[in-house]
This record gives C-alpha cells, sequence and structure tokens, in this order.
C-alpha cells in the first residue's frame, strides 16, 4: 500500500517555505491522496492535487494560497477525486465549463455593441464617407435609442417593429434603410456566433405582416427637375453668368455628371485633345471606372477655366479646395429667384435642383427615342445583371457622343432637338 502522508495543520501549511534551490517545491499534505502545496521560489503557494485519470498523470490545480484555505484544499481535492471515481476528468470538464462560459459571454453582446463592431468591420466598404455617417447616425439616432441595452439574442420582431412605428409613416425612407441596417447589424451578429435563429428585422414573410408597405405609406421625393421645355431658357440664363460653380453647373448639364463627379473632377481625368474625361473607380458611385464623352462645347469650357497654382480641381473653391455641393445648389437657386416664376418642376411645382438636370436628361433621351441601355450608361447606372455586364464589352463612348452633341445642342435651343431613331443597344 502506499505510504499515507501526514495531515498537516493550517499552522503548518502556512509555515512551508521554498529550499532556495530548484524549481517549485512540492509538499504532501494530508488528509486527501495527492493532495499537494506548491511553492514557488518567489515564496507563492498554490494547491495540486495529483492523481490518475484514465491513463493519465495529471497534477490538478486547485486554487492559490491563502485564498484558498487548507479546509478547501481538501474540501475540492475530495470532490475532484469523486469526479475521477464516476468517470470523469476533472480537467476536461473545467476546460468544458470555460468554453460554455465565453461562448454565453459572446452570446451577451447588446444592441449597442453590435452596432459598434458591425460599424468598425463593415464600414470601411463603403467608399462614400458622407454615406457612412449617414449609415451609422441612422442607427444612432432611431435604433440604438430603443435597441441599444438589448442583448441581440433577446430582440425580437416586436422590439425592431418598436423602434420603426415611430418613423415608420412620417420618414418612410429613413425607416425604410432603418430597418435594413438593423436587418444588417443583426445578420452579422448571427453569424458572429451571438445570436440564432430568424432575423425579426427582415422585411419579407415578416415585417411585411405587420407593418405597411414603404410605397403605400409615402411617395419618393424625387429631385425637382427642369421642365424639357424649360431647359433651353434655363441653360440660356445659366451661360450668361460667371462664376466657378455656374461654370460647374454648365458642365454637369453638359454631361449628365452629378454633382459630386463634376465638383471633384482633377485635371489629370481629362484628355481634351481626344475630348474625353475618365472617372476613377473611386469617385463613382457603382465603384466602377466611367468614361464620358466631352462635346466641343465642353472641352472650350474647361479649356477656358483658369487653373489655380497649388490646386488639381479643375473647379476649385477659393482657397483652392473642392467646391461644395451647396455653390451649385446657390447658383441654381439665384437663376431660378431671377426669373419670374422661377423653373419648376412640372410633376411637383417644386423649384429646379441641381441633380435634377440627370432626370431632364433622361426624360429628353426618352422623347428623343435613344436606347434606355445607352441612357443609363451614359448616367452612370449599372444596367443589367451581373452577368449581362460581364458580356457587355463597350460602354457605347461612340454613340453616346452622338447623343450628347445632340443633348448639347437642345440646351442651346438648336433646330437639331429633332427625334432621333435608333437601333436598340445589343
Amino acid at each position: 500500500m502506499p505510504r499515507k502522508a501526514k495531515e498537516l495543520s493550517a499552522l503548518d501549511v502556512k509555515r512551508l517555505e521554498h529550499p532556495g534551490r530548484g524549481r517549485n517545491a512540492v509538499f504532501a499534505v494530508g488528509g486527501v491522496s495527492g493532495l499537494m502545496m506548491q511553492v514557488a521560489p518567489t515564496g507563492a503557494k498554490s494547491w495540486i492535487l495529483r492523481a490518475t485519470v484514465g491513463a493519465k498523470r495529471r497534477d490538478i490545480g486547485l486554487g492559490g494560497y491563502p485564498d484558498v484555505t487548507l479546509a478547501q484544499a481538501r474540501e475540492r481535492a475530495r470532490e475532484a477525486r469523486d469526479m475521477i471515481r464516476q468517470g470523469i476528468d476533472p480537467v476536461e470538464q473545467r476546460k468544458a465549463a470555460r468554453a460554455a462560459l465565453a461562448a454565453q459571454q459572446r452570446r451577451g453582446l447588446t444592441f449597442a455593441k453590435a452596432v459598434e463592431k458591425y460599424c468598425a468591420a463593415k464600414l470601411g466598404e463603403l467608399r462614400n464617407e458622407k454615406h457612412k455617417a449617414q449609415w451609422r447616425s441612422t442607427l444612432d439616432a432611431y435604433a440604438v435609442p430603443a435597441l441599444g441595452p438589448m442583448l441581440v439574442d433577446e430582440i425580437t420582431v416586436s422590439d425592431v417593429q418598436r423602434a420603426l412605428e415611430p418613423i415608420w409613416t412620417s420618414k418612410t425612407e429613413t425607416a425604410s434603410r432603418l430597418r435594413g441596417r438593423i436587418e444588417a447589424v443583426l445578420a452579422w451578429a448571427t453569424v458572429a456566433g451571438h445570436r440564432t435563429g430568424d432575423n425579426p428585422a427582415r422585411w419579407k414573410g415578416n415585417l411585411d405582416a405587420i407593418l405597411p408597405k414603404p410605397g403605400k405609406v409615402a411617395k419618393v421625393a424625387h429631385h425637382p427637375a427642369l421642365a424639357l421645355a424649360d431647359a433651353p431658357d434655363w441653360f440660356a440664363d445659366l451661360r450668361g453668368r460667371d462664376g466657378m460653380a455656374t461654370r460647374a453647373l454648365e458642365l454637369m448639364a453638359l454631361t449628365a455628371a452629378r454633382s459630386g463627379e463634376v465638383r471633384g473632377a482633377t485635371w489629370e481625368e481629362f484628355d481634351l485633345t481626344a475630348g474625353l474625361w475618365t472617372i476613377p473607380a473611386e469617385r463613382m458611385k457603382a465603384g466602377r471606372e466611367h468614361r464620358v464623352p466631352l462635346t466641343a462645347e465642353a472641352v472650350v469650357l474647361l479649356k477656358a477655366l483658369p487653373r489655380m497654382a497649388g490646386s488639381s480641381y479643375a473647379f476649385p473653391a477659393a482657397r483652392g479646395g473642392m467646391l461644395s455641393d451647396m455653390a451649385l445648389s446657390a447658383c441654381m437657386r439665384r437663376i431660378n429667384e431671377a426669373r419670374e416664376g422661377g423653373y419648376l418642376d412640372p410633376r411637383s411645382g417644386r423649384p429646379a435642383v441641381p441633380h435634377g438636370l440627370r432626370s431632364t436628361f433622361r426624360d429628353w433621351t426618352a422623347e428623343r427615342g435613344y436606347p434606355r441601355d445607352m441612357a443609363e450608361i451614359a448616367l452612370a447606372h449599372t444596367v443589367g445583371s451581373d452577368v449581362e455586364r460581364a458580356y457587355r464589352r463597350s460602354d457605347m463612348l461612340d454613340r453616346r457622343r452622338q447623343m450628347m452633341a445632340a443633348w448639347g445642342a437642345f440646351l442651346r435651343g438648336e433646330a437639331g432637338a429633332k427625334v432621333v431613331k435608333m437601333e436598340a443597344a445589343g
């Protein structure tokens, strides 16, 4: 039979010291077979139980001294011995318990924290800084106050409904975007292991059963556009004015480009000899390079622009930075105010704004019989499915050049504004 260790008292344990040489010293304390006190060269003490578990010899940690007293160490050792006799490995059971606790803690994530983690992981994919800020601010303004303290695995359909309903009919477009953003955050939380089950923010077959369809409660407010009949007069008013914002607005009208594309244009993007403006992918909403044919009139406009030393922008602000969107809006507003009755959108009756020029151009292409795809490409819209775009090798640059020349003639009020019939884009 193995020799039974003498039972040490609490005072005996307190007096145990490292012998001063070698690594950790181990002392049997008795009371439970295999119970030891381990003393480090530094004087730190801890409890271990030496036992055979199956075919393995194990030193099972029972805690540090004096946080764990002698009596507590003996109790823990007895419990471990009982587990071993039942065929349970205390070490493996402890690992499993820790893993379960870690999984529980991962699931114990609040919606506010999930928003933080999602934004840190995913918002970098968005190229537009303004869009990034809007994405986050919408959640902070409407979702976090309602859902922020809740654990993501406890959020239900009724909770999401509670966050959306206050603005569903008054700010329908914002509410619809908010729903999609809540859905994205909860989808991330599910994949990351913080929740399970269906996504309570899903629309189809879920929220659509309890919330009215967005299109039924609010119409999308489109940017007010020039009436086609007013476009030549407006263009003449525009060309009669001076200023950098005015010239930027003129190029915007001639090219049907977006405000940000014109305001952010740099001289290196233009090939005035070839009559071509190439906008890099990082500046485009769709993330793809876009080629814009420049009419002779657009080339003359650009060549006449003064170049500011130290600024690469074609339309710089007074200090050399990028012209603001408000500068173009203010220019458009002054033109409206100078005309009796202004230039109004024929549908809404509101004064036309710069972005509405793209709608005016699109109406013109439809009226003049230009192919839909060609008009959409000119506007840098995504046309067709991924497969169709993969097989489409041409951006119809030469045909668009003819179309933009006809558009320029129309803006100038020339007779070339007759209907042009063209073959459908192949």
